[in-house]
């Protein structure tokens, strides 16, 4: 786990040595353990290390193989490398570390652009091999890239802000992505970007680049959502998900070389981990668990249901409780580590929970992707329910945070244009290889809106630590498999019938049966007090006024009433122009 970066040249001048230390500078937090880099003719790469597997100078990056000039640099995790590795022993490759660098490297020497179909894991890579740089993407988007063109060149890095500190970015604002921002809660699929001058490589995606400054895009996987050729019996689904989801967790606490612990929220994904993880029989665990201080309206932590399965299992649990004066006090530096904007509420929790783990652990097991891969959210059933509209119309009235003609009253009218969020969406839901509506819901939540919501979220938060985080309920043979289940199995049991069933005497019954909880962050849902007086200064900034992003009425609208503004699930819309104005100041 790592913080990758690279420029090639399409101009005959070599990259600088001082431009890659400056994006290099950018990305310690992502890899606190060392710094490499690797110059050869036009191109440089560059490389922050996060020691898990080999911690030895051996798997050191960026990492060349003499006999070829292959280069790498890689961020991630491959949990098949040792079957990759002795299948690649027996065709003739020696090699001379323990790791799965290496083994990524003699991969793509000997199976060229497809070996990422061979790869389970989470990746972002870079190899560099005759005249072509060659970037890739694991298939959920789980690993960051992102990359910028300029005159005579192509830059690439983990966080757009390596890019920034490289210079020569275009930094306007993308109205389209603008539109996705305030309408999918602070998604913008890939490739664009808050800003027109970085795009990010979409997930299940490669890149070719040649000295010529061509780019080639590949698509190397895509999800069906249909079912199987032989029904089966909901025991026989429930027997095989939970087959495939105690692999998936076996693999993220094996393939390490240092201790694993996992984020226990009190929920039922990250409880069902612990007990499966016991299952298997891992002993002596390690768990960690946030909460914050109570509202009126709403409880700050979950304690009393993390509690109880520490307990059962006698993990050593550490739980960390955040006051409210501290959440406002280090809530700038959450922003600061927000590769794109980020609204949901949990950001600054995740970071404030990283920090303390990251003393403790180096890896964690957290429950990311499985409201969305096993339909646990409450607007899937309402959706479900409707009878009227198009495919768009039964999304986005249960999911969008503003409708089109709600956009146009909040931004300046230079940002307008037409629905672009609504023709995204609708051309997803449309994909084939989908059974029912359900089926293109979750299949569009799994590959597009997932990945730059709760996923970005976690990696941006514990990298910035230095903290690798592992999803495995986004391991993609799950993700497959689950994709083909009957989605009325999925709804049953209001959402996650299946891991209600696996958990069923794994976990205890308060867990499984309470109703479907959120990390709980309320002063940033119920904006009151000293945060609101925070808002209202980046609102009414001169910054703000200047950008004139924002329409004053529409602003005035939500300051005079924070608390009767929130979208369809439940977001504070203030908090959301707040979150982007002052992402705008900190970053660009």
């Amino acid at each position: 786990m790592c913080g990758i970066a690279g420029e090639l040249r399409f101009d005959d001048r070599a990259p600088e040595a001082a431009t890659m230390t400056r994006m290099l500078a950018r990305l310690a937090r992502r890899g606190p353990d060392a710094e490499g880099q690797h110059a050869d003719g036009p191109i440089r790469l560059g490389h922050r290390r996060l020691a898990i597997i080999d911690l030895s100078p051996r798997s050191a990056q960026p990492m060349a193989d003499p006999a070829t000039g292959a280069a790498l640099v890689f961020n991630g995790t491959i949990y098949n490398y040792p079957e990759l590795r002795a299948e690649l022993i027996a065709l003739g490759h020696a090699f001379h570390s323990d790791g799965d660098t290496e083994v990524l490297l003699r991969a793509y020497l000997e199976w060229g652009e497809r070996c990422v179909e061979r790869l389970h894991g989470m990746f972002a890579f870079a190899i560099w091999h005759r005249d072509e740089l060659f970037l890739a993407r694991d298939r959920l988007g789980v690993k960051p890239l992102y990359y910028s063109e300029n005159a005579g060149s192509l830059r690439f890095a983990s966080t757009p802000q390596a890019l920034l500190a490289a210079g020569g970015v275009d930094t306007g604002l993308d109205a389209v992505a603008l539109h996705h921002l305030f309408t999918l809660h602070a998604v913008v699929p890939a490739p664009r970007t808050i800003l027109h001058g970085v795009r990010k490589l979409a997930p299940g995606t490669t890149l070719t680049v040649n000295l010529r400054g061509e780019l080639r895009h590949r698509s190397y996987w895509s999800l069906h959502a249909e079912r199987p050729p032989e029904p089966r019996s909901e025991a026989e689904w429930t027997d095989a998900i939970h087959a495939a989801l105690q692999r998936a967790v076996q693999k993220r606490i094996e393939v390490a070389d240092v201790k694993v612990g996992v984020l226990l929220s009190g929920g039922l994904d990250s409880s069902l981990l612990v007990a499966l993880l016991a299952e298997i029989g891992v002993s002596d665990l390690l768990t960690f668990s946030v909460g914050f201080e109570d509202h009126p309206e709403e409880r700050g932590n979950e304690f009393e249901y993390s509690d109880p399965v520490a307990a059962m299992y006698g993990t050593r649990h550490h739980k960390y409780l955040i006051p409210n004066a501290e959440v406002l006090r280090r809530l700038p530096e959450a922003v600061g580590e927000m590769s794109e904007p980020m609204f949901a509420q949990d950001a600054v929790a995740f970071y404030l929970l990283a920090e303390q783990v990251s003393k403790t652990v180096k890896v964690v097991q957290s429950g990311q992707g499985a409201d969305e891969v096993f339909g646990g959210y409450f607007w899937y059933p309402r959706m479900a329910a409707e009878t009227d509209g198009s495919a768009l119309d039964r999304f986005r009235r249960h999911y969008f945070d503003r409708d089109h003609a709600e956009f146009l009253e909040l931004v300046d009218p230079r940002y307008h244009g037409p629905d672009y969020t609504g023709e995204l969406i609708a051309a997803r839901l449309a994909e084939p290889f989908a059974d029912e509506f359900i089926d293109q819901v979750l299949r569009t939540d799994t590959t597009m809106l997932i990945t730059d919501d709760p996923v970005k979220r976690v990696d941006n938060m514990t990298m910035a630590w230095g903290l690798e985080a592992r999803v495995p309920f986004l391991d993609h043979t799950l993700v497959e498999l689950a994709a083909t289940m009957p989605p009325a199995m999925k709804l049953a049991s209001e959402g996650k019938h299946v891991l209600k069933s696996i958990a069923r005497g794994r976990v205890p019954d308060a867990v499984i049966d309470r109703r479907k909880g959120y990390f709980p962050m309320p002063a940033l849902k119920y904006v009151r007090g000293e945060f609101l007086d925070f808002m209202r200064d980046i609102l009414d900034s001169q910054a703000c006024r200047q950008r004139g992003l924002y329409r004053r009425a529409y602003v005035e609208r939500l300051l005079d009433a924070p608390e009767q503004h929130h979208t369809r699930i439940q977001g504070s819309k203030l908090w959301h122009l707040a979150l982007l104005e002052y992402w705008l100041q900190t970053h660009v």
